[in-house]
């Protein structure tokens, strides 16, 4: 087996949108495709599993062409070695839970006691031994998306697709089946791809992240790598962090006409800059003492966020900044108010805008 057991690059136009994605995925690896609504994410795992038909590129899974439209190679979504994880899991409602993961096997070819014999050992491996005979409508979410993990996973598949697996589940009931979820995706040796919009998930089951923005991939890597140096405001948004692209000269980085940053990082050329909203202090009048980067702002919003208060500011720069309730009390926040804004060079995070 190649150490790229899924070589891809998906390529679907759809009118005024097309999507452009290569993705590899090697055995034993989990990827998560994740971006914003209407990124493309779901379309390409369409693709992936042949129910949206490439427009040009290829899906290759383990050394085979299930798409390639340049040469016509095409193999139709029954025929291929994926099992899928649909978002409303959509199992057969007339049938048990036995009977939802026999259909995969079934479908494969395998003789109906064979299949049942295979659903029974999956339905135990994911806890559901005593729930075989319910129907989906007895079933609780978890369990749900459980019967649905393991009729995918029935079938041995080369390529496990998951399509925002745990959206449909409450808060306590995600947080334990995420957790189940992470051991069977640890356990399963094809590759699989996790599409979603929860930096959460994607963080806890994936070993690799693919930003896609706008049906284009704009940043991959693993976790920590990602969340320390967004290269885009969606990731930056994600991991909490504001994110500034500007033209570098030593210590100092431009991001706008009106405003240098000073930061801790040596840097020439294009960058970005990024720091947290709690490192942003608010002050009524012009700080002085220590040297820091200070602008005047202009109040956009005011919300509770957390234990904290989460100021909107514009300026030469939008930011944003966490204040305590008390500080906020004191400053009296309200729309519309002109504040000073400083952020310690020491709190800034510098790195190239290209490589």
């Amino acid at each position: 087996m190649s150490d790229r057991l899924l070589d891809a690059r998906l390529v679907v136009d759809r009118g005024v949108f097309r999507l452009d994605v290569p993705l590899r995925v090697a055995p034993g690896e989990v990827v998560a495709l994740l971006g914003p609504n209407g990124a493309g994410k779901t379309t390409a795992l369409r693709a992936l599993a042949g129910l949206h038909p490439l427009t040009d590129g290829h899906v290759t899974l383990d050394d085979v062409d299930l798409d390639r439209p340049a040469t016509g190679g095409w193999v139709p979504t029954e025929r291929r070695s994926i099992g899928v994880v649909f978002q409303d899991y959509l199992l057969f409602p007339h049938l048990s839970a036995l009977d939802n993961v026999a259909f995969g096997p079934r479908q494969h070819g395998v003789e109906r006691r064979a299949a049942r014999a295979t659903a029974r050992d999956w339905l135990g491996r994911v806890g559901l031994d005593a729930q075989a005979q319910r129907r989906p409508r007895q079933l609780s979410g978890g369990q749900a998306q459980r019967v649905a993990l393991a009729r995918a996973l029935a079938v041995a598949p080369s390529l496990l697709l998951l399509d925002e697996p745990l959206a449909a589940l409450d808060a306590r009931t995600r947080l334990d089946t995420r957790a189940e979820l992470h051991r069977h995706l640890s356990a399963h040796a094809g590759a699989t791809v996790l599409v979603t919009h929860d930096p959460l998930d994607a963080l806890a089951l994936a070993d690799r992240l693919v930003i896609v923005e706008g049906g284009r991939v704009v940043q991959e890597g693993d976790g920590p790598s990602v969340t320390a140096r967004p290269r885009t405001d969606y990731v930056a948004r994600l991991v909490g962090l504001n994110l500034y692209r500007g033209h570098a000269d030593g210590h100092g980085v431009r991001v706008s006409p009106e405003l240098t940053l000073t930061v801790a990082d040596r840097l020439d050329g294009e960058a970005f800059v990024a720091f947290r909203p709690a490192a942003v202090a608010l002050h009524p009048a012009r700080p002085e003492g220590s040297p820091r980067n200070t602008w005047a702002g202009t109040v956009a919003g005011v919300q509770r966020h957390g234990d904290n208060v989460r100021v909107q500011l514009d300026g030469p720069i939008g930011v944003a900044a966490d204040v305590t309730p008390a500080a906020a009390a004191q400053l009296r926040l309200i729309p519309g108010q002109r504040v000073w804004v400083a952020v310690k060079a020491t709190e800034t995070h510098a790195y190239p805008a290209t490589g």
